[in-house]
This record gives structure tokens, C-alpha cells and sequence, in this order.
């Protein structure tokens, strides 16, 4: 049963990122087309090929290692050297034994190729490079638009309401009352931090260890709305189950009725707080509030997909699952798009150098960075995943 499980997680992980990846890859694709630029392979997954069809310029592929994919484009590796660029021609020559060939002195150079991706202005290059990032966030928002169109069951007056910022009800014996906070406030900062929806509200509250924080409010003051700061607004504290103070929320946000504008309004907010947080997250990486060991590599991600799509043939389960593939597609985007060598955002670092000072870094010195930063990124999820396994192996 165990090795069942173990495979059926393998492949649910497999399935998930590759729908991701797709998704990925695709945006690259299309962007490719849209601004002529000729795609030689698209491919999913890396590593030896599987299976391959397509007899026009672009051959589809599905490759061995399911860690990822590409969208080879016509030129990406136009600074490598080739035969006739090394001497080609004279080296045949000298090793028949002969003089080295002289060129054809009618030969005229070749046309730049118009499709190739070098060739293209260097804002097209740019659109292609971030589409895939894009696309992963159009994933995301059409699966929260399909979350909360689906999900949002009515309430006891049988209407479908989404939860807001706005705090709805607060007795007045409240310690929040008692140190500012009123009925009819909308939540608009806590410590500096935005809230657009309760899930920014929750996920801030819950991180704070003494129960006093700041406030920014949009509040109603001589019948017009202004924004004011609370400060040192207190909840009452209570300990966990871990031993750890818990803070206890006092106060109900209002609801607002779900209709086909306010859901789509509401997915935006939504992905606006995944992508935030995983922002927020990103820069507690960087400054030592996490470290490795908080990350969870391929082998602890597969087990919580694995989870999410075994629970998914209910209704909890699969609103688990939706936004767990939210939460992945998200990172992905926001992840690509980071100024680190091999990924889409080194590589837009590169463009817009070249859009700057009208020349682009030559493509041996560009494609050693990327070289490097693959290496470094292969060694971070080795890491990872030796965390991982240590982890399961020690309980």
C-alpha cells in the first residue's frame, strides 16, 4: 500500500507541474508567433527524448525528466561557434594535405534570418521572454475565477457572498473597541503590510506574538471616508496547542454578494495576496527568517500534492487542490521572472541592458552566466531534496 501511495503521488506531482509547465512554455509559444519568431522544438520536460511529432519548423517533444521544459527558438544560440566560424573550410582543406581553401569570392554573406529570435527588437524579445511568467498568472487567476464562481455557497439569507476587509460587527467590550477599532472599518494596512482580502487579515494577525500591532483604516468622518492610523490596537491573547500565544480575532468582516463582476474582482484580489505573500516569503528567505530547511524541495512537494489530489473528490478537497495549484502557478511566475541567471528574469536583465546602451553583451559571456546560475539552481534543489528525504528518514 505504501509503495501504491508512493506512485500514485509520484504521478499526481508529475501530473500537476506538468499542466504548469505547459502552461509555461505555452505562453513562450504563442508569443513566439505572435511576433515571428520561428520555434524549433517545444518541448516538455528535459532530458532524452520520448516521444516527438510535428513535421513543420516546430517539432513537439516529450523528453524523459519531468523538471521542466524549454521553447527552443531560431537563433538562441547564435553566439556559439560553428564550423564555417572556427575555419571550417581550411581545416577540411589542410587535412587532405592540400593549401587552405581560399572563400568563394562570389559568395555573398548570409541574410540575418528575420525569424530568428536575436534579430527581433529587443521589446519583442522582451514580451517573449516574460509571456511564460504571464501565462503562469492567467492560470492562476482563471482558476481562483473558477474557485469562487464554484465554491462560494449562500449564506443563511441563501445569497453567495465573498468575505471583505470590512470589519461588519465589533461589541464594544471588545479589546480591539477598547483601542480603537470600529464597526464599518476597512482594513487597509496592518504593520505596513496591504490587506486586500481576509485572507492578508488572517495571515498577518496570525504571524503577530504580542497582540498589538497598527492599523490603517478607511473610516467614515464627517460623511466622507478618510484613512486613519490606529495605533497599538490590541487583541486578546490566548495559548495554542503548541504552547505559543494565539491571537483571538474579535470582530466579523462584512460579506459582499457574489456576482459575476465581484467574483471576477474578487480572483484578482485573491492572486494579488497568493503573489504578495510569496513575495513576503521570498524576503524572509533573504534576510534569515527561513532557511533551508523551511523549504519544501521536489520530494516534500509531491507528498503535499500527492495529498491535495487524493482528498479532491470532495468538495473540500478539491477547493484544497485548486488553490494549491494557485499557490504553485503563482511562485513559478513570480519565480521565473527573478533577476537570476537561467531563468526568464536573468535573462530579461540581459535584454534590457541591451535596449539601454544599444548593444547587447556578447552571447559567449551571457550564455557562461546562465551556465553558472543553472548549476547553482541544480545544486540548490539537490539541497532541497536531501532536506526532504532527511526529514521523512528521521520522522
Amino acid at each position: 500500500m505504501g509503495v501504491l501511495m508512493m506512485i500514485f503521488k509520484i504521478l499526481a506531482a508529475i501530473f500537476v507541474f506538468g499542466i504548469i509547465i505547459l502552461v509555461h512554455e505555452l505562453g513562450h509559444f504563442l508569443m513566439c508567433k505572435l511576433m515571428g519568431v520561428r520555434v524549433n522544438e517545444f518541448a516538455i520536460g528535459m532530458g532524452p527524448k520520448l516521444l516527438s511529432f510535428g513535421k513543420k519548423e516546430t517539432a513537439y517533444t516529450l523528453r524523459l525528466f519531468p523538471i521542466g521544459g524549454f521553447c527552443a527558438m531560431e537563433g538562441e544560440d547564435e553566439g556559439a561557434p560553428t564550423p564555417s566560424a572556427i575555419g571550417g573550410n581550411a581545416d577540411r582543406a589542410e587535412e587532405d594535405g592540400g593549401e587552405p581553401a581560399l572563400p568563394d569570392e562570389e559568395e555573398a554573406p548570409a541574410e540575418p534570418d528575420p525569424r530568428a529570435f536575436p534579430n527581433k527588437k529587443v521589446w519583442r524579445r522582451i514580451l517573449i521572454v516574460v509571456a511564460g511568467a504571464a501565462m503562469n498568472l492567467v492560470l492562476g487567476y482563471v482558476l481562483l475565477v473558477a474557485y469562487y464562481g464554484i465554491f462560494t455557497v449562500p449564506d443563511a439569507s441563501g445569497k453567495a457572498r465573498f468575505s471583505s476587509t470590512i470589519i461588519a460587527s465589533l461589541p464594544e467590550t471588545a479589546v480591539s473597541y477598547q483601542t480603537g477599532l470600529r464597526p464599518g472599518d476597512e482594513i487597509v494596512k496592518i504593520d505596513g503590510k496591504r490587506t486586500v482580502t481576509d485572507s492578508d487579515i488572517v495571515m498577518i494577525m496570525q504571524s503577530d506574538e504580542d497582540g498589538i500591532m497598527d492599523m490603517t483604516v478607511r473610516r467614515a468622518v464627517d460623511g466622507k471616508k478618510k484613512t486613519v492610523l490606529l495605533k497599538g490596537v490590541q487583541f486578546q491573547l490566548e495559548v495554542g496547542e503548541n504552547g505559543k500565544n494565539r491571537l483571538i480575532y474579535d470582530f466579523k468582516v462584512l460579506g459582499i454578494e457574489k456576482t459575476v463582476w465581484s467574483t471576477l474582482v474578487q480572483a484578482g484580489k485573491m492572486e494579488y495576496s497568493v503573489a504578495t505573500m510569496i513575495w513576503r516569503s521570498l524576503g524572509d528567505l533573504i534576510t534569515g527568517k527561513y532557511g533551508i530547511n523551511d523549504l519544501s524541495g521536489p520530494v516534500g512537494t509531491m507528498d503535499i500534492i500527492g495529498d491535495a489530489v487524493a482528498g479532491a473528490n470532495t468538495s473540500e478537497g478539491m477547493m484544497t487542490l485548486i488553490m494549491l495549484v494557485v499557490m504553485i502557478t503563482v511562485n513559478v511566475g513570480i519565480f521565473n521572472l527573478l533577476p537570476l541567471p537561467a531563468l526568464d528574469g536573468g535573462r530579461l536583465i540581459f535584454l534590457l541592458f541591451e535596449g539601454i546602451f544599444r548593444r547587447p553583451v556578447p552571447a559567449k559571456y551571457e550564455g557562461m552566466v546562465h551556465f553558472i546560475g543553472l548549476m547553482l539552481l541544480l545544486l540548490l534543489m539537490v539541497v532541497v531534496t536531501f532536506s526532504d528525504i532527511w526529514k521523512i528518514v528521521a520522522g
